[in-house]
């Protein structure tokens, strides 16, 4: 009796070892002892192959980095009220990515905006019985706000508010850490409108021993007990009070959708989504850092300093996430479409750096060997994302990759590749690559 073959896929190899799964696949090494060995003479014959073209700029793929021509594909999934090509990661609970080449408008249409959620929405209900009670330690006077109130007695504002997973692009990590494996599409910066949270604070008032708010939201735990709390974080009082740290009631202009948090929900945009929480209820302004749900232990936290890949890493050594890193994103250009290698291709897209400024986006075709520098469009308002374009000319036909590389306000720069491993896979920014065809 025969023992039957074993099937292995190409990114369960690439899991296990980046710079073997080069070797057994495409070929040899210019140096297999480096993890950034470059593909050389029958590794890239392999590589081409397998692509079914030549690669001009194959000598500058890092060794152990899957092509972006072989990104995992997903069936479409239909979510009422969402774009069909929607990626769904999990169905309970939901969530759902955005492909790149969907998340081309300036303004994210709700029906494109990714899904995140921790626990199960809550069941509608109508919006003017709707409250938000406003609590904690370090308030002078609690108060409780209908929904009515807040759209009536404060000043409303609207802002373009960009929101990111802080584990978007998690499957790229090596070793593969624990969640939905995000790639690009857990972001988006759609229109908000609402009322200053710092302004409604005011109107209760704040003590000087304030430190840090959280939130407290209607969605019910995955395990179905509605005694515990789904998920409860919170930013420092330099960021509730920011002017654009919204009570939001509205998303583009129309009442926010239910799997976004209607009627209500928290926006801080620039860090993690999970600071913005949904469906919301309650907001304690406390006398210390909030220790609600996800707030401790290595929820939203990386390792306060660098750590080896795979490491045990301390609670007390995890830092809590604040301001997302640099990033973009090419938009404009599906990957993995065919080109015809005559004619310049235009190329846009997104960038954003969570609390700062981008000051620069550049383009390479031949794996970050040189760049050129694109057009960057100011941001609508400060922590809205900011528009990239430019147009990139082929030398000759065969197989491209574009990457995009974005630098911030302070000089932070992304990098070409994942960056520093922790944990939980939050914060890679690396630069984002589409495949090109070019005939």
């Amino acid at each position: 009796m025969s023992r039957g073959r074993i099937e292995r896929g190409l990114f369960e190899l690439y899991d296990e070892d980046p710079i073997a799964a080069d070797e057994r696949i495409w070929g040899r090494l210019a140096d297999p002892l480096s993890r950034r060995g470059f593909l050389r003479g029958a590794g890239l014959s392999t590589l081409g192959a397998a692509l079914g073209m030549s690669i001009p700029f194959g000598r500058s793929l890092p060794g152990g980095l899957v092509p972006a021509a072989f990104a995992a594909t997903t069936e479409p999934f239909m979510i009422d009220g969402k774009d069909p090509g929607l990626v769904v990661l999990n169905d309970r609970p939901l969530n759902a990515e955005t492909p790149a080449h969907l998340l081309d408008d300036e303004v994210t249409p709700a029906s494109r905006l990714f899904v995140r959620n921790n626990g199960i929405p809550p069941a509608s209900g109508r919006a003017e019985d709707w409250t938000l009670e406003i609590g904690g330690e370090a308030v002078a006077s609690p108060r409780t706000f209908r929904l009515s109130e807040l759209e009536r007695d404060f000043s409303r504002y609207t802002y373009r508010l960009q929101l990111e997973c802080g584990g978007n692009g998690r499957a790229e990590f090596r070793p593969r850490a624990r969640g939905n494996q995000w790639t690009t599409g857990a972001v988006g910066c759609p229109e908000w409108t609402g009322v200053r949270l710092s302004d409604v604070l005011a109107r209760c008032g704040v003590k000087p021993n304030a430190v840090y708010v959280g939130y407290y939201g209607a969605d019910l735990h995955a395990s179905g007990d509605p005694t515990k709390v789904v998920i409860s974080r919170g930013v420092p009082m330099s960021k509730a009070l920011e002017e654009e740290t919204l009570i939001a009631f509205a998303l583009n202009g129309e009442a926010i959708p239910a799997l976004h948090g209607a009627p209500l929900r928290l926006v801080c945009g620039g860090w993690p989504g999970s600071v913005s929480g949904k469906w919301l209820q309650r907001i304690d302004v406390r006398d210390r850092v909030h220790d609600g749900p996800k707030m401790t232990g290595k929820a939203y936290r990386v390792p306060c300093r660098p750590v080896a890949a795979g490491a045990e890493v301390d609670d007390a050594d995890m830092c809590i996430i604040e301001s997302m890193p640099v990033k973009s994103l090419i938009t404009s250009v599906r990957s993995g479409g065919v080109h015809a290698g005559a004619e310049p291709l235009p190329v846009a897209g997104f960038a954003w750096a969570g609390d700062r400024a981008v000051s620069a986006v550049d383009l390479s075709i031949d794996f970050g060997q040189t760049w050129s520098r694109g057009r960057l469009s100011p941001p609508a308002n400060r922590l809205a994302w900011q528009r990239f374009e430019s147009v990139v000319r082929f030398p000759m036909p065969g197989y491209y990759e574009v990457w995009a590389r974005a630098t911030d306000s302070a000089g932070g720069q992304q990098p070409m590749v994942v960056p520093g491993w922790n944990p939980k896979g939050y914060l890679n920014n690396a630069c984002h690559r589409i495949a090109v065809r070019v005939v």
